[in-house]
């Protein structure tokens, strides 16, 4: 499975519908940050959006500022996580071909009832360009993963090993999974995800490969928030890792923004869940001082890029934001 970075020939979306559960009476409120989105991606690459029917179609075309960037397809979906119900493309190291791994896919551990459309979504689009499908009989999302392209994969223990996923896989299982569909060898464990999270801890809010052997990673600095000490204890076992051929990681520190909450609920925002395209980098802010620092430190990171930020403050009412509602398709 390429990096992010790498080449894309689109990047996928899979549209929310008014009456889902993820941005409950919200959805006029979290558009703009949708259109900005699309819009932003059009300066690099294809968006392929899933919709659920013409209608639906008709309806975000007359949202959008502009469409020559973008192809529909009737794919209809529970809820907008294209991330993690997408699929995972892969190549050929020895020749221009695609294909799709069709992860099983629950809704992160069954929280989210009905689930059944989005679990089909791999195959659905694979179908579409008659792409061969590897089905690992294993459930895994794609935001519990980060890879570097060239062998090495992030992930948490507290997702991929929680025992709503895969209670009769073991550890060792896993990893060989891992190994067979994505073509990693190097597989690094952290911990804990930030509060908030209900994907039981995603490596996408916390830790990001960047490049070949570097990472940033989100810290908070107040020590008493309760991310201080999971982000502290992520931070301190990157520390001392290295990629596939013993390279140490470098790390770059990312900050937190500060605490997100409505309805009297924390909201896992992250400054980490950003997303790479070709040209861009979509980076969700949320209307603090810090988020200049958080497009610094990216600018930083990826200096042939365009940071662009764009407020997510309503759009992380769905728990979730750019990196969760992506799903890149490389370039063969």
């Amino acid at each position: 499975m390429p990096a992010e970075w790498e080449p894309h020939e689109a990047t996928w979306l899979s549209w929310p519908r008014r009456e889902g559960i993820s941005f409950p009476g919200a959805y006029d409120e979290v558009l703009p940050a949708l259109v900005a989105m699309v819009d932003a991606l059009g300066e690099s690459e294809l968006v392929r959006i899933n919709v659920e029917s013409e209608s639906q179609e008709k309806e975000i075309r007359q949202i959008l500022r502009g469409t020559d960037h973008v192809q529909f397809f009737t794919i209809p979906t529970n809820e907008p996580w294209c991330r993690d119900h997408g699929p995972a493309f892969i190549t050929r190291c020895d020749a221009p071909r695609l294909a799709v791994v069709d992860w099983d896919y629950n809704a992160w551990g069954g929280k989210y009832p009905p689930f059944d459309l989005d679990e089909v979504v791999p195959t659905k689009i694979a179908s579409h360009f008659d792409l061969p499908v590897f089905y690992p009989r294993l459930v895994m999302e794609g935001g519990s993963i980060d890879l570097n392209g060239s062998g090495t994969l992030l992930t948490t223990t507290a997702c991929l090993l929680n025992p709503n996923r895969n209670p009769s896989r073991s550890k060792e299982q896993i990893e060989q999974a891992l190994r067979d569909f994505l073509g990693v060898r190097n597989i690094l464990w952290l911990g804990d995800g930030i509060e908030g999270d209900d994907t039981d801890g995603h490596i996408d809010d916390i830790t990001r490969f960047i490049d070949r052997t570097s990472v940033v990673t989100v810290v908070e600095e107040d020590q008493s928030d309760p991310n201080h000490e999971p982000l502290a204890a992520n931070l301190e076992l990157l520390q001392s890792m290295r990629v596939e051929d013993g390279a140490p990681i470098r790390v770059v520190q990312l900050p937190m923004p500060p605490r997100l909450k409505k309805e009297g609920q924390r909201l896992p925002a992250s400054y980490a869940n950003f997303y790479i395209a070709n040209s861009v980098v979509l980076l969700p802010v949320f209307g603090s001082p810090k988020d200049e620092q958080a497009v610094d430190v990216l600018q930083r990171c990826f200096p042939t890029r365009r940071i662009v930020p764009i407020n997510c403050r309503e759009l992380v009412w769905g728990l979730g934001a750019f990196h969760c509602l992506t799903q890149q398709q490389p370039a063969v």
